[in-house]
């Protein structure tokens, strides 16, 4: 069984990260955009961030411009944006491709292994949506998955629950 850990991506300026890096910590990837009516959860993302890093959580920002054009901008635009609007300090990756048959590989194994949200009537396995969240252990497997709509807040008894783990 594969783990977060086995994949290597591009951060925001276009460096090699290894997932390997953050193995231990419990993790959370959302594919977020400037341009979007969720774009706001930035602030609930970063409070989180605060809230929780010094005990093991690392969130991971998913630029994305499949969702109705909605993160246009280059890398330098998007990262100036989240730090100038909502004070991010989370890492963000590059853009990447979350759906489709350009879909990045770590997303494939994201998607691949979240279990669908309760509410779900099985419509796939497909990122929906810009601010799709997956919750990943310290064990570096996918154990949730969360929709749009789903506030950062409502994470927190999750996240406090493998953060204790």
């Amino acid at each position: 069984m594969s783990t977060v850990y086995e994949y290597i991506v591009k951060d925001i300026h276009g460096n090699d990260l290894s997932l390997r890096a953050y193995e231990g910590r419990v993790l959370l990837f959302v594919n977020v955009a400037s341009k979007c009516g969720f774009t706001a959860q930035y602030a609930g993302l970063e409070k989180l961030y605060q809230d929780y890093k010094e005990q093991g959580l690392v969130i991971i920002g998913v630029p994305c411009n499949q969702f109705g054009g909605q993160e246009p901008g280059t890398e330098e635009e998007i990262s100036s944006f989240c730090s100038t609007n909502y004070g991010v300090t989370f890492p963000l990756l590059s853009k990447m491709d979350v759906r489709g048959e350009e879909k990045h590989p770590l997303y494939v194994y994201l998607t691949e292994n979240a279990p669908l949200p309760p509410s779900d009537d099985a419509k796939g396995i497909e990122v929906r949506w810009n601010f799709t969240k997956f919750l990943v252990d310290r064990s570096g497997r996918v154990l949730k998955r969360f929709e749009s709509g789903v506030e950062p807040r409502e994470l927190a008894s999750d996240i406090e629950a493998l953060l204790t783990t």
